[in-house]
């Protein structure tokens, strides 16, 4: 047995949090380490210790293999826990854990690297006999040998970094027309995030299933699996909806793939908990695309379904406990649902989104693994997922509904997030029905941003506007029974709102009205329609609930300066209201031709410059956030005037990058 007594946790956010509730449960102190934007982030008070790393940018910080020894020696830990991202498939920091005398939490450093190359592990799981896409994975890596490749594997192809996963470095390409610029995309995107611009290339299958097998192996030559997760719901090749067991595998099919993923463990000696990932065809042939050798985002499901803590198994095994079981002595009950809460707006391409988390509430039917708390900042250096949410029940339509009613109760305002589209998949008949789920799924049943768009309800713009004039700041000097009181027919108050709503839907984004108040409630029109409304508004950041024409809506708001951020079981939505500004405003600055941002992100690539004439959806320039490039494209033809930024610009919303004139300056 090894001696694992102070664990030190390179990691940060909710799975900081989550490692250190299953280390304290084993009588384990566990340690944080912090980075300079950091400093009052929740997971430090999770732990029992915290070290500081400094730096601000995950390369300086999270990412420093040096600076995270350190911390662990200053620390006195014993043994280092990576969580997942970061160093957690690193198999140098692995092996500097192991050099430093330490004990790290996961495989070797060599099964680290026989599965952190994808194009040595699609050969050697090939050599093993275990079916692999049909692709190219040569070290030769020239555009003309890439290109005959293409041409070979038949199109449409998956491009994919070779060192690394998580959709970065990914794109698919339907044509070789599209090849070049693709490849000089993905290269790039991959080199920025792994170091390494190698790519393989796959045939790209129609619509299969994305399924993956949770293996544990000791350091006794245990291994057992524990069933299947379904990750077919993604969005960018990055998965946002989780369950196990898989409508689509039944029991031989999971008898054949856990055997698969028993055998990839197995032919890497790997050891710890991992995770081997396979694309399912509809006629149950299954192909192995990777194997991740850390904790997955999604291990809750597989937790509620078996009854086993993974990390509290990861720890064991790092100590060099003995499984104590075998695969006939495993049971999968019941079904369990996971999302993926995050940071972005679906309506304008999953554009990841930044604010200050003005009000927080998990909703206590389901489990949410968060490191979120009011006054958080939610910045542009990390990824965009802020918390998991996961239900069980002992059926899958059990537990669908449970997580989607939690979704409706969770409470996330003064960060955009894609709350309410997850509660539109979950709820829609084709996931329900299970049939007609694969990795196309969004692009098939959400293929546009108005699709994806959450829009609020007439009765959501009623209740803002009352809101806006019944619980304004203002409004709080006033004692409440006398609040909105008069000795006559309440006069109409001007109301005027501009939703901040996505680029898709911009057409609806703003209502002007009047509402008479009443110390009971008020008589909202809007846009010609007049709202009968019931109830007493309640102070911010607490459940309230008013009756709109007779009809009950729970809600929660939180004010933002005259940004009035509202949550309904509808969505959360931020509203602007006119009537609280000056009535004298500063002209914004730019025309409407203007590109500005939407997100906070580093600029990467800037490919026009001033005196060029662009067309329609010609790409201008690059941005880097939350791990992912967005590309910044022209809304119409027109000729650059001013280029506002340079590579390694720090840019925020609403900022300009691109001026346009009416002709050559």
């Amino acid at each position: 047995m090894v001696a694992l007594t102070r664990l030190l946790i390179a990691n940060r956010g909710e799975i900081a949090v989550r490692i250190a509730r299953s280390a304290r449960r084993l009588g384990i102190v566990p340690i944080a380490v912090y980075s300079d934007v950091d400093r009052d982030s929740p997971h430090i008070g999770a732990c029992d210790e915290a070290v500081a790393i400094g730096g601000t940018a995950p390369a300086d910080s999270y990412l420093s293999i040096e600076r995270i020894l350190a911390a662990a020696r200053r620390a006195r830990s014993d043994a280092v826990h990576p969580g997942y991202g970061f160093l957690a498939e690193n198999a140098t920091f692995a092996a500097a854990v192991a050099d430093a005398g330490l004990q790290f939490v996961g495989p070797s450093a060599a099964a680290i690297q026989a599965m952190a190359d994808k194009a040595r592990a699609r050969r050697q799981m090939a050599a093993a006999g275990l079916p692999v896409v049909p692709g190219y994975d040569d070290e030769t890596q020239d555009a003309a040998a890439l290109a005959a490749a293409a041409a070979r594997v038949g199109y449409p192809i998956m491009i994919k970094a070779a060192a690394g996963g998580g959709g970065r470095g990914m794109r698919r390409v339907a044509e070789p027309a599209e090849l070049g610029a693709a490849l000089a995309s993905a290269a790039a995107e991959a080199r920025a995030a792994f170091g390494d611009g190698r790519v393989v290339l796959e045939r790209a299958l129609d619509a299969p299933r994305h399924v993956e097998i949770q293996v544990l192996a000791d350091r006794h030559g245990g291994r057992v699996h524990l069933g299947e997760r379904d990750c077919s719901i993604q969005r960018r090749h990055q998965k946002v909806i989780e369950e196990s067991p898989s409508p689509a595998v039944d029991a031989a099919l999971r008898v054949r793939m856990g055997n698969a993923a028993l055998e990839v463990a197995r032919a890497v000696n790997y050891c710890g908990a991992g995770t081997v990932e396979f694309l399912l065809q509809p006629d149950g042939a299954f192909y192995f695309i990777e194997m991740n050798t850390r904790l997955q985002v999604e291990h809750p499901v597989t937790e509620l379904v078996t009854g086993l803590d993974l990390v509290e198994w990861q720890l064991r095994i790092a100590r060099g406990e003995p499984l104590g079981f075998s695969q006939s002595d495993l049971r999968f009950d019941g079904h369990a649902i996971e999302v993926r809460l995050c940071a972005e707006e679906p309506a304008d391409g999953f554009l990841a989104r930044t604010g200050t988390v003005l009000d927080w509430r998990a909703d206590a039917s389901a489990r949410c693994d968060h490191a979120l708390e009011r006054g958080l900042r939610i910045g542009a250096h990390f990824d965009s997922m802020l918390a998991k949410i996961a239900a069980h029940g002992s059926t899958r339509d059990e537990a669908i509904a449970r997580l989607a009613r939690a979704i409706d109760r969770t409470v996330l305002l003064g960060v955009t997030s894609n709350r309410g589209f997850l509660g539109h998949v979950l709820r829609h008949p084709a996931f329900i029905a299970g049939d007609d789920v694969s990795t196309a799924f969004i692009e098939r049943h959400f293929p546009t941003g108005a699709t994806r768009a959450v829009r609020p309800s007439r009765h959501d713009w009623a209740l803002a506007a009352w809101l806006s004039a019944a619980a304004a700041p203002e409004a709080a000097d006033v004692t409440p029974a006398w609040r909105h009181w008069s000795i006559g027919p309440p006069l109409p108050l001007p109301v005027s709102l501009e939703w901040r709503a996505p680029e898709s839907v911009r057409e609806c984004a703003a209502q002007r009205g009047t509402v008479r108040l009443r110390a009971d409630g008020a008589t909202v029109t809007l846009a010609g329609a007049t709202v009968a409304l019931s109830g007493r508004p309640v102070e911010p950041r607490c459940d309230g609930e008013a009756e709109v024409d007779g009809e009950p809506l729970p809600y929660r708001y939180a004010w933002q300066d005259t940004h009035l951020w509202l949550h309904t079981r509808d969505g959360d939505f931020e509203f602007r209201c006119r009537r609280r500004e000056p009535a004298l405003e500063a002209a914004a600055p730019g025309t409407a031709a203007d590109i500005r941002s939407a997100i906070s992100g580093r600029v990467i690539a800037v490919e026009v410059a001033p005196g060029v004439a662009v067309v329609s959806g010609q790409r201008l320039l690059v941005l880097e956030a939350m791990k992912m490039e967005h590309e910044v494209r022209a809304g119409g033809p027109g000729v650059v005037a001013r280029v506002e930024v340079a590579t390694g610009s720090q840019v925020t919303p609403g900022q300009v990058l691109v001026r346009f004139g009416q002709g050559v300056p």
